[in-house]
């Protein structure tokens, strides 16, 4: 077994993976969830003791690539009050036809790319063709890996990026000016997050914020609005009264109404429900179900299991 398993520390994933494969490793597995050759069970979240952080854990199994596996990425909140980056992440893959572990590598970049690609495999579909205007709320490496993948599959006329620190630090814009002039891409910093969003048809929203980062009525009709996941408990980056407003699709409708914060309190405070979802990835890669033409949609992902193993994939 020694022999067998493959172990990959952050440098030698990097190294290691093709970027341009990613995507379609994603559209293959939520296609195996229609055929149901791929089984997503829910993430299960264990609390530490006295608040001293928790541990999520990513399930899957891709029948089709004779993979099943989990990420396990906690937070700890000692790292953090020590300035330290408090989360983790590991990917176990093993075979579906032997048992026996197949790769053991650190999954947090591989999370960042992931969460990015998600997004962009979702904007594939929900993007109009004739979106010209794209804003990002957020800066960091989860919104720069978005820029990448997004700004590369569509034709933007304009992209707005805001966040707080790209706004007031100028080291922050600097390494922005250098990473965009890099992946050859031109874009605007506003004075506001409500200028940024300004007439944008598509809003990428990728910051770790636990509440509502953009108001509703900041948004042009039609706009495609994307979230993403953060450890804040029932994190949220819109708000979860405007929920009813929205077309809402996600990565896996059985799940995402569990665990994304602002399904889970407009659930509880009775504004919404989890059966009005219009569709999830599994519907809009089997083409079961097309985005709508009018009105507002929002598309949030919450991260799962197949999407660790789907990339994890790539390195064995």
């Amino acid at each position: 077994m020694k022999d067998s398993i493959k172990l990959y520390d952050e440098e030698m994933v990097l190294n290691k993976l093709d970027v341009s494969l990613v995507k379609n490793a994603l559209k293959d597995a939520f296609k195996g969830l229609a055929n149901q050759s791929t089984v997503q069970p829910g993430q299960m979240v264990i609390p530490f003791p006295k608040g001293a952080g928790d541990c999520i854990f990513y399930p899957g199994l891709i029948h089709d690539l004779n993979i099943m596996g989990v990420k396990v990425s906690p937070y700890i909140q000692a790292l953090a009050e020590q300035n330290k980056r408090p989360v983790t992440a590991y990917t176990l893959l093993m075979s579906t036809a032997t048992g026996t572990p197949l790769l053991l590598c650190d999954s947090y970049a591989l999370t960042t790319i992931r969460t990015a690609a998600t997004t962009a495999l979702a904007l594939e579909y929900l993007t109009p063709k004739s979106a010209k205007k794209l804003a990002i709320i957020g800066s960091g490496a989860v919104a720069k890996k978005h820029l990448e993948y997004v700004a590369a599959q569509h034709d933007w006329e304009e992209i707005n990026i805001w966040s707080l620190s790209l706004n007031n630090d100028e080291s922050e814009k600097r390494i922005m000016d250098e990473f965009c002039s890099n992946h050859n891409i031109k874009y605007d910093v506003p004075l506001s997050a409500e200028k940024a969003v300004e007439n944008a048809d598509v809003v990428m929203l990728c910051t770790s914020s636990g509440t509502p980062v953009i108001e509703y009525e900041w948004l042009k009709e039609n706009a495609v609005v994307t979230s993403i996941s953060t450890n804040v408990v029932n994190a949220h980056e819109i708000s979860p009264r405007d929920l009813k407003h929205f077309n809402v699709f996600c990565d896996y409708k059985e799940t995402a109404p569990i665990t994304a914060g602002e399904m889970i309190i407009s659930i509880e405070n009775g504004t919404w429900e989890a059966g009005s979802i219009s569709g999830d990835l599994m519907d809009l890669c089997s083409s079961s179900v097309k985005p709508p033409k009018e009105g507002k949609i929002f598309f949030r992902s919450t991260g799962l299991g197949l999407e660790d193993l789907a990339i994890a994939s790539l390195l064995i």
